[in-house]
Order: C-alpha cells, then structure tokens, then sequence
C-alpha cells in the first residue's frame, strides 16, 4: 500500500511539474501568441457594410482587390448595382456563372447606398492599385448615374426599371443625396477621383448643378412658407410622393436631414439655397417634439420578441417624428393597410416594431451643424469687405 501511495505521489508530483513547465511555456509564449490572434482577427473578412470604413493601406490589400472583382460582377449591364447583397463575400464558381447570366437584369438602384457604394469603393481601390478593370467598372458606373437622372434634376429610385414608385424621384435613406455627395466630389478633383476624365467632371458638375435645382424646387411649400421634403416626389410635377403603404406623402423629419447638409456645405451658396436652409432649419425647430421617450421593451408576444412604445418623460431629450402631415404638422403614422394614425401604437406590431418611427438626429443640425454654418457664412462676409 505504502509503494501504490509512493507512486501517486510521484505522479502527483509529475504533474504539477508538467502544469508548472507547461505555464511557463505560456507566459513566455503568450505575447506571441496575443500577437497570432490579433493578425487572425485583422485578417478576417470584412463585410460589405464595412467596406468604406478601413484604413487607406487596406484598399491596396490582396482582399480589397478579390472585393473590388466581386463588384465588377455584380455590376449590371445598365452599369449600376443592385441592393442588399454582401458583395465582399467569397463566390464559388457556379455563383459566379450565376452573376455573368443576370447581367441584364434591370434592377440596378441608388436605394440603401446602392451604385454609389460600389462607385466610391471601386475609386479606393483602383487608386490604390492602379487595375484598369475597375477604373473602367468605375466609369461606367458614373455614366449610368448620370444617365439615370431626370432633366429636372432628380434621380428615380431605380433605373431603367422605372415603375410604380420606383420611378419617383427619390430621398428616402439618402438615396439622391448619396450620388450627389459622389458627383460632387468627382466634380470638384478631390485626390481619390483624379483620375476622372474632364469631360466626365464636367458632366458631374451640371448633373450636380440641376440636383440642387430640383432640390429648391421640390421643397414643401406651406401657407407660404418653405418648410423640409417629402422622402419622395413626382418626377413630372415634383409634388411629394407616396411610396410603400407605410411611407404616405408628409413632410420628412429623418430624409431631409441629409438634403440640409448637402446645401450647407455649397461653398458660395445663393440667395435662394440660404433661403431653402434657414427655412428647413426652421421647420426641425418647430416640429420638434418634447417629453417624450422611444424605448424598446422585450415582450414574446411579439412578432420580433419586442416592443417599441412612447413612454412619457420631461426630461427626455427632443425627437422627431419619420413623418408628418403637410397640413397640420402632426406627426403620422401608417401600418401596411396605409392607413393614417396620430398614434404609433395604433399600428400593428409587424408595422410599430419593424421601422424607424422617431429619430432624434435633427438636433446635431440644429446644435452644431447650422450653428457651424452660420458662422462659415459669416466669416465668407467678413473676408469679402
């Protein structure tokens, strides 16, 4: 009995000696090995969504350039993108030969940051690495986007699929906004689209010339008064547009943000775009709603596990509604059956819980950006006596 204890302890022994040399192991070997874990993780696959937010190394990056040939398959005939698709995902073969069969299909858009997305990437990369097939994915690119645009100055949802409310002229998610930032920026030489041809610049320079016209002409007239946009307007007679069932004609606190910070960062702006900015600034000032809280609760019975409901509290910073009524000014809502509600929670759950129903975004225009603005304006008068 005495020998079996003697070999447990010898057992024993070996391995606290074993544990103790495997620790030491570790401790002299873990930088390293924090180091391998950190190089895994940077080389991870980006997703799409995170595509124009890497550092400008990266876009030189044997991953940015297999990314940049994905886009290229993705890109339609028409020379614009479709939505929704992960485009930095790895495709097999018969994927691939799926994409090269729907060339033509005629679903290209500027909806959720579509084609203008593309074109920006496409820009970083072909800069970076200099491969003529994406400065010619690029080019094309551009060209439909400035074929797409109306003579009024809008651009439709989708083109050439001009149908339903996809042929309207199109604000909603920063839609028209999107490319106009893009042809500006190719207008105006900045270093990532030098490589642009003149005339191709001159081309985004008028195209952007004839967005700002038609985004004076389409702001919301009330009593008189300039007030913000519609996410969408006619493309014939630019009165605001209706598009899904829950999207009515209204007056929109979250689309017209954006438009707002296009004309505030024209460098010698007119009487006219002053007049569009003081006025919409205006209107956020004036439908702006207090005491109120938007919160998301859990709840299972749900349809996504949740629900969102307005919840009283003074102390509550301001919010903004997604809609409101061109008349009145009240905030609207509307579930699938396009019904109007001045309640959120009169609309069903599916409808309540899946969209963005307030927003509290317009304050930062309101506290810093038209602030800021106004000082930019007044250091330009300064400077000119």
């Amino acid at each position: 009995m005495g020998g079996t204890q003697r070999s447990g302890k010898t057992v024993k022994g070996r391995h606290r000696t074993a544990v103790a040399l495997l620790l030491a192991a570790f401790c002299c070997a873990g930088p390293a090995l924090v180091r391998g874990h950190a190089v895994l993780a940077a080389n991870t696959p980006i997703k799409w969504h995170d595509a124009l937010r890497q550092k400008a190394d990266w876009y030189s990056s044997s991953e940015a350039v297999h990314i940049a040939d994905n886009v290229i398959l993705y890109q339609r005939d028409s020379g614009g993108w479709p939505k929704n698709i992960d485009m930095a995902t790895v495709l097999t073969e018969s994927e691939r030969a799926t994409l090269a069969s729907e060339k033509h299909a005629d679903d290209s858009t500027i909806d959720n940051g579509a084609t203008y997305t593309q074109l920006i990437f496409l820009a970083r990369v072909y800069v970076a690495k200099s491969a003529e097939r994406h400065k010619e994915s690029f080019l094309r690119g551009v060209d439909y986007l400035l074929k797409a645009q109306y003579d009024n100055g809008g651009w439709p949802q989708y083109y050439p699929r001009l149908t339903g409310y996809y042929r309207h002229i199109t604000f909603n998610d920063d839609a028209m906004i999107g490319v106009m930032h893009l042809l500006r920026n190719v207008a105006a030489k900045k270093p990532t689209y030098l490589f642009v041809d003149e005339t191709r610049r001159a081309r985004a320079a008028t195209a952007v010339a004839k967005g700002i016209e038609c985004i004076l002409k389409t702001q919301v007239i009330v009593q008189g008064r300039r007030t913000v946009w519609c996410a969408q307007h006619e493309e014939v007679t630019l009165a605001p547009a209706p598009a899904r069932t829950y999207e009515p004609i209204s007056l929109s606190g979250q689309e017209s943000i954006g438009i707002v910070r296009f004309l505030m960062e024209i460098e010698h702006p007119g009487a006219r775009v002053i007049d569009a900015i003081e006025s919409a600034v205006a209107w956020f000032k004036s439908a702006e709603i207090n005491g109120i809280r938007w919160l998301e609760k859990a709840d299972a019975t749900k349809s996504r596990g949740f629900d969102r409901v307005v919840v009283a509290d003074q102390s509550a910073p301001p919010l903004w509604a997604r809609f409101y009524e061109i008349d009145t000014n009240r905030p609207i809502f509307s579930g699938r059956d396009s019904v109007i509600k001045y309640n959120v929670a009169q609309i069903e759950d599916e409808r309540r819980n899946g969209y963005r129903w307030y927003t509290d975004a317009p304050a930062k225009l309101i506290v810093k950006d038209y602030p800021a603005w106004l000082a930019k304006m007044t250091a330009a008068k300064t400077g000119m006596n």
